[in-house]
């Protein structure tokens, strides 16, 4: 039996003995038996882990296991009544904030139910909202709401510029205790591997905050592991490494500490993306990093500050065995290479589905072949929407999260209306796409998010649904409102017929952006693709992927026969452009690296022409 697996039989039987002492036996006695508990867990002890280490992650995690059961038998009720619970949600958000100057305006204070809400309050989008937040960023008190937000927090921008929105100490705890607690209910069912006392090597790169007027804070909606001593138990790099902005080098001292603990239990962050180019440098530095394994010390070439440098090399000691083991590996390959260099790996723990897809397969096919994945939440900048109760399941379907927000719908078909009608969760109908629609915690209303949804079921009477595109990242060059999800799968279909070639990355760009640069007269879209495998691709390849999409859409194939959208241009790029294309976005941006998603349609000039100088064929 493995060391934390005695550790976890032994560890509750001594809680319990301990809990009868308390009541029994006197003082002299309960000192008695803490110091032979303490005893016993030196001798079993988990190599490089100490005493306290072991038992403040045994206590947070069993903690956020209790909470998560209660909350997950709330949640079951809760899916069985939903009108009612929705309407109380939403009350909720309305009685906290009727003396706003918003509450006032929209009178919440006369609003008693769902219908009455709908008929007062309009169907807002971020124009509606932007001068309130101006305002609360300029110190004005009881504005949208009622306290002074956490954070003014900045939005990825995956569909636009990133916009500024409120976030409030109820976003946060809602996502807690209906998010993560749930969440992790579910991966120890689903994972019974996962409940031990194995370190997590979590990829998460601390944000730039900048300051209002008003001196709130202005940045991304998310918060450092380095913010809480109990959480730092629970991972493999140091609180040092969090002081580190540059993000290159971060993640290099974060695939340090995660290598040398040999019996790493997890990988995690927000997006599959960060895991997918972790691997990738992982790929390219994996020298420098056994090197520093070896002799215990950090490389010199990182551009840390001197105390930060100092407190690190104080946790590095030699390991001339790990290293050995992780040169040879490393020697062999990067096929499956996570499992040979973390032969206890239990899980990946990363949002894999949306514009993240593409990375998660590559993952599960490459670097981290046999080992599986779990794509625990639905969130936004706006707060948590949903979880996924079905870890081990291949498609991605999250529960709609009936407390987190008052949730309405727009159907598809009336995307585009002025006034468009909206439907409550048990109003919606299975295989339909919709709009979402969010009344949050910290000031939104109504709220357009820009994400479309299909409902795939129904969870008693709460709706489970699939993300499907957003409504800012379709290709249209004549009205035909191409989606993500249905270029991908296009796009995918193509990649099958292209012989040796694995799909990386990819961006498409609509061909008025690019203007004469794009070169054919008639609108088309140009397809900027990274793969692995190939280095060229004749003509007739090349347009297997415009043939692939006519297949999947009839308006789009209907605008190519009439002749009205010319055939689609599909660019190579060399090996790394996303990367930099990563790089260079977020050096126009506001949000955070662990929020970053590639935008699939390129709508700036700029990144246009980025793109069109890397293409080699």
């Amino acid at each position: 039996m493995q060391t934390h697996q005695r550790l976890w039989i032994i560890l509750p039987c001594f809680i319990a003995l301990l809990a009868v002492t308390i009541t029994c036996a006197p003082a002299a006695s309960l000192l008695l038996l803490c110091l032979c508990c303490m005893a016993l867990l030196w001798k079993i002890k988990i190599k490089n882990r100490s005493i306290s280490s072991l038992l403040a992650q045994y206590v947070a995690v069993k903690a956020v296991g209790w909470l998560g059961s209660r909350q997950r038998n709330r949640l079951e009720s809760d899916t069985r009544d939903i009108h009612r619970v929705q309407e109380e949600t939403l009350l909720q958000r309305l009685q906290k904030h009727p003396d706003t100057v918003y509450g006032k305006n929209y009178e919440f204070r006369s609003i008693k139910d769902t219908e009455t809400f709908q008929q007062h309050h309009p169907v807002t989008d971020y124009n509606h909202y932007e001068k309130f937040v101006e305002r609360v960023a300029k110190g004005e008190q009881n504005v949208l709401i009622s306290e002074k937000p956490l954070i003014l927090a900045m939005t990825s921008g995956t569909s636009g510029s990133s916009r500024m929105l409120l976030s409030t100490k109820d976003t946060n705890t809602e996502f807690f205790l209906q998010g993560v607690t749930i969440c992790l209910d579910a991966m120890m069912q689903a994972f019974p591997a996962t409940d031990c006392l194995q370190k997590t090597l979590k990829l998460f790169y601390s944000p730039i905050f900048r300051q209002s007027e008003a001196g709130i804070p202005i940045g991304p909606n998310s918060s450092t592991p380095a913010s809480s001593k109990h959480m730092l138990h629970l991972y493999t790099t140091p609180a040092p490494v969090y002081q580190v902005l540059n993000e290159r080098d971060a993640l290099y001292l974060h695939l340090l500490f995660g290598l040398k603990d040999r019996n790493l239990g997890m990988l995690e962050s927000n997006f599959c993306s960060t895991v997918f180019y972790a691997f990738r440098a992982l790929q390219e530095c994996w020298k420098d990093l056994v090197v520093d394994v070896e002799v215990g010390m950090i490389n010199s070439g990182l551009s840390l500050k001197a105390d930060v440098r100092h407190a690190l090399e104080k946790l590095m000691k030699p390991d001339p065995e790990r290293a050995a083991e992780l040169a040879a590996q490393f020697e062999e390959g990067f096929e499956g290479i996570a499992l040979r260099i973390w032969p206890q790996l239990h899980l990946v723990l990363t949002v894999d589905s949306g514009s993240n897809q593409i990375y998660g397969e590559m993952l599960r096919r490459h670097y981290c072949k046999d080992i599986p994945f779990y794509s625990p939440f639905y969130t936004a900048t706006e707060g948590l929407i949903g979880v996924n109760l079905w870890p081990q399941q291949e498609s991605r379907q999250y529960l709609l999260c009936p407390r987190s927000m008052f949730c309405e719908f727009i159907p598809e078909e009336d995307l585009d209306s002025e006034r468009p009608k909206t439907l409550l969760m048990e109003q919606l109908q299975e295989g339909h796409n919709y709009e979402l629609l969010v009344t949050n915690a910290s000031g939104l209303f109504r709220y357009r998010i820009g994400d479309v949804v299909k409902v795939v079921g129904f969870h008693n009477q709460c709706p489970k649904v699939e993300f499907q595109y957003r409504c800012g990242q379709m290709l249209s060059v004549r009205g035909e409102k191409v989606s993500e999800s249905l270029f991908l799968g296009a796009l995918k279909k193509a990649v099958t017929q292209w012989p040796g070639a694995r799909l990386i990355d990819y961006s498409c760009v609509e061909s008025g952006i690019l203007g004469s640069a794009s070169g054919i007269a008639q609108p088309h879209y140009l397809v900027f693709v990274e793969l692995k495998g190939v280095r060229n691709l004749s003509e007739e390849q090349r347009y297997k992927l415009d043939h692939c999409l006519q297949e999947d859409s009839d308006i789009y194939r209907s605008f190519r026969m009439k002749g009205s959208i010319g055939p689609m241009r599909v660019q190579l790029v060399r090996e790394g452009t996303f990367q930099e294309l990563k790089d260079r976005m977020m050096a126009f941006s506001s949000a955070s690296s662990n929020n970053f998603k590639m935008q699939r349609v390129i709508r700036n000039r700029e990144f246009a022409d980025f793109l069109l100088q890397r293409t080699f064929s």
